[in-house]
């Protein structure tokens, strides 16, 4: 990870690596998402204005998205490495990654409804309309009902080799595990990690939707 995501590398190619990354976490989703959805693809290959539509979501939406949350969490990898934080206090690192890609996360979510209710007339062109569905939009996302599960998916994704790197950094600093050993228990450890961020999106969507309905 430090080879790709360094301060010391030049802004573009920081900011490259972060694109490559985005956009091989985002595409497979995708294409897994369509093939799951009974007869969406039907409907994008037959239909020019709905698949159009779908271009435009992926573009003004999903990709934004991805690629932000993504750069915010390589940035502060960068930073916490820069400063020698990442050995010394992996756990802080593994904290902030966590609570900068769950607010930006939905913050970003909430901002880019506002913004298609405003530019192409989404939610019926109200940007309440667009606040109130975010959170009930989230809240379903974890299990793969809407398109923005493939931006959660892809978000986590690419924090996978991420928080493989910070843990088995680690669990090296024992040495009491041989180098093999270290990776496959970084690796669960990650997985747990993983499924730890989308259990807590899925709570705080599903809070948020709770507060809505009895405001």
């Amino acid at each position: 990870m430090q080879r790709f995501f360094s301060l010391e590398m030049p802004f573009w190619r920081f900011a490259w690596n972060t694109m490559l990354v985005s956009i091989a976490g985002l595409l497979p989703l995708l294409a897994i998402f369509v093939a799951l959805t009974p007869g969406f693809a039907a409907a994008l290959s037959e239909n020019e204005q709905a698949l159009e539509r779908f271009l435009r979501q992926v573009v003004t939406n999903g990709l934004p998205v991805v690629l932000v949350v993504n750069y915010l969490a390589f940035f502060l990898y960068a930073s916490t490495n820069a400063r020698g934080n990442l050995e010394r206090r992996p756990g802080l690192v593994l904290f902030l990654d966590v609570a900068a890609r769950l607010v930006a996360f939905i913050v970003l979510h909430i901002l880019i409804y506002v913004l298609s209710a405003d530019w192409f007339g989404s939610f019926g062109g109200s940007r309440a309309t667009a606040v109130r569905v975010v959170a009930p939009t989230l809240a379903r996302s974890a299990f793969f009902e809407n398109i923005s599960g493939v931006y959660l998916y892809a978000t986590l994704v690419s924090a996978i080799p991420l928080y493989v790197s910070v843990i088995e950094g680690w669990l090296a600093q024992g040495r009491s595990f041989a180098h093999r050993r270290s990776r496959g228990i970084a690796v669960f450890l990650s997985l747990a990690l993983f499924g730890a961020v989308v259990l807590l999106l899925t709570g705080i969507a599903y809070f948020l939707s709770a507060l809505q309905s009895s405001s």
